[in-house]
């Protein structure tokens, strides 16, 4: 079976092309089609099948694009609802497109909507298994809750998780391979493995929630210490029920300015995607530095965790030569609607970060207030600082009324990438207070 997995790195999302006999199905495709159309024409194959596992809540799809532009059909579970054009798509329905015939199992767990799509050629199958199963483990089942119009409560759909591992797989074969739509470093689970793919059988004798437990064991292991959930995870969902808009359009239709030292709007907020020391050197007013310097700075997620669905913000960048990758990476959320403008920034800036001295810190550490921004889970297994306040980053614009500001602050993470991010957010809200980032010398205290 000629399958091709394509990864988007900071989502830890995978999404698949499948051919036979010159036509392609896409299985859980990313917002951007471009790398798919590149695809299908190496192949010279015509894309004639969107599969959509559920309405995601992690990324923005790109099945309605694809549909307009190729009139490829989509399919997906008619318990979605979805407000596209679609061809339902659940338990006992199928589709053949040259030697594999594609097949539906209602899968619910992670969402109540959720199918895995089943490939067949010959005695070889593959499994396409979205959210629900991954390598290692399962799709969380407590996003539902907040997470969409369609609301689920987490503890109903863990119970249906429970029943979808002991029962939906059960006929398949344990050389069947398994194609998640997300690996380590996704929020959509926990503790997932960096292998890419799988087979059944080793799923079945590795993965926890294979293992023989009661319903109450299983419920009780997948709930606990599941990650945040980011803002604009709701949102997401809903846009992805509804149908996306052309992505080229839409990231485009935002103004570039050159050199700016003031904003047009003074209070609108400023995303600024600098390296932190830039940023600290001059930048605008009410700006937050969430950095996007590569594939490993988790911007997508911070920006969608930070910054509220539909808020309206500037876009700060280095250099237009940035200009086309960041706009696709917060259109991967999204969130390109909502952005004003794009800045290149000049000299003589209105703002600038106070420089850090680390020896006063080290010896006087009573004379400041330290907030630890790391997540609950990272902050239950210890912290740096015993009199920290710990505040995640995520609740940080709404939560910061815990913190005193009588004394200068000081703010850390685990390794410098987020304190850059909840130092300037603080910035902005004490202003009579000095704000510190202590950044990459958190590793001289752990």
């Amino acid at each position: 079976m000629d399958i091709k997995q394509f990864k988007d790195e900071p989502l830890a999302h995978y999404s698949y092309a499948i051919v036979s006999e010159g036509k392609m199905a896409l299985v859980d495709p990313s917002r951007n089609p471009m790398q798919y159309y590149s695809y299908a024409e190496s192949k010279n194959a015509k894309i004639v099948a969107i599969f959509e596992t559920h309405p995601h809540a992690d990324f923005i799809s790109g099945h309605m694009q694809i549909h307009q532009e190729t009139g490829a059909t989509i399919y997906t579970s008619e318990m979605v609802g979805a407000d596209y054009p679609h061809q339902g798509f659940d338990d006992g329905d199928s589709f053949e497109m040259g030697k594999i015939t594609f097949s539906a199992i209602n899968t619910p767990g992670h969402s109540p909507d959720s199918i895995t799509i089943v490939a067949k050629e010959d005695k070889d199958t593959a499994l396409f298994t979205g959210d629900t199963l991954f390598i290692g483990n399962v799709g969380r089942p407590d996003l539902r809750e907040k997470a969409g119009n369609m609301t689920a409560k987490r503890k109903e759909l863990a119970s249906d998780m429970y029943h979808t591992i002991k029962n939906k797989f059960t006929d398949l074969p344990d050389d069947a391979l398994v194609y998640p739509a997300h690996g380590a470093g996704s929020l959509c689970g926990k503790n997932m493995s960096d292998d890419s793919s799988s087979t059944l059988g080793n799923e079945r004798q590795g993965n926890w929630a294979f293992k023989e437990q009661t319903e109450e064991e299983f419920i009780e292991e997948i709930l606990k210490d599941q990650p945040f959930i980011p803002s604009y995870f709701g949102f997401d969902v809903d846009l992805n029920k509804t149908g996306p808009e052309n992505v080229q359009r839409t990231k485009w239709a935002n103004e570039v300015r050159l050199y700016v030292t003031e904003k047009e709007d003074e209070d609108m907020l400023v995303v600024d995607t600098r390296d932190e020391e830039t940023f600290k050197n001059g930048h605008l007013s009410n700006s937050i530095n969430i950095m996007c310097r590569s594939e490993k700075d988790k911007f997508e997620t911070w920006l969608g965790a930070i910054v509220k669905p539909e808020e309206a913000f500037y876009l700060v960048i280095e250099s237009v030569d940035q200009l086309e990758e960041v706009l696709e990476r917060a259109a991967k959320i999204g969130y390109e609607k909502q952005i004003r403008g794009v800045y290149t920034l000049g000299e003589d800036l209105p703002v600038e970060s106070r420089e850090f001295d680390l020896e006063d810190f080290k010896n006087n550490q009573n004379n400041y207030t330290i907030v630890d921004i790391r997540n609950t889970s990272e902050v239950n297994e210890g912290k740096f600082f015993q009199d920290a306040i710990a505040v995640p980053l995520n609740e940080l614009r709404e939560e910061h009324i815990e913190i005193p500001s009588h004394k200068p602050v000081v703010v850390h993470c685990a390794g410098g990438y987020r304190s850059a991010a909840g130092s300037s957010i603080l910035e902005n809200i004490f202003e009579a207070t000095r704000v510190y980032d202590l950044s990459e010398d958190i590793k001289e205290f752990k």
